[in-house]
């Protein structure tokens, strides 16, 4: 059995929504791999990741605005040691998860 190990680094504005498919693919492109899964993992607890179809702007617009209704950052937390952001984030995170597996077929990423 084939086992690579890459990363890569994200670039963020703060708190929003990141398009990394891009990135996994490239990844995935310059590999050995065909066909098998990729592990893709985020290591910081206030992030999270999930699969969108057509990640649009309006769409991950969206997305956000349902988190902010969803764990409001105006909300009276305790755990605010990083910020007013801190614990919302933290419990935003909680709604999704910090891992998934995608099939690899050819060589593409199958989202679904």
């Amino acid at each position: 059995m084939l086992v690579q190990h890459e990363k890569f680094e994200v670039a963020t504005n703060g708190k929003g929504t990141y398009e990394i498919t891009n990135a996994v693919q490239d990844k995935i492109d310059k590999s050995d791999v065909r066909n098998g899964i990729v592990t893709i993992f985020v290591q910081h607890t206030s992030c999270s990741l999930t699969a969108m179809e057509n990640a649009a702007p309006g769409a991950r617009r969206d997305v956000e605005r349902f988190f902010e209704k969803l764990v409001p950052e105006d909300a009276d937390y305790e755990h605010d040691d990083e910020g007013p952001d801190d614990m919302p984030s933290h419990i935003r995170m909680l709604r999704n998860d910090y891992h998934q597996q995608k099939r690899i077929s050819s060589q593409a990423i199958i989202l679904l």
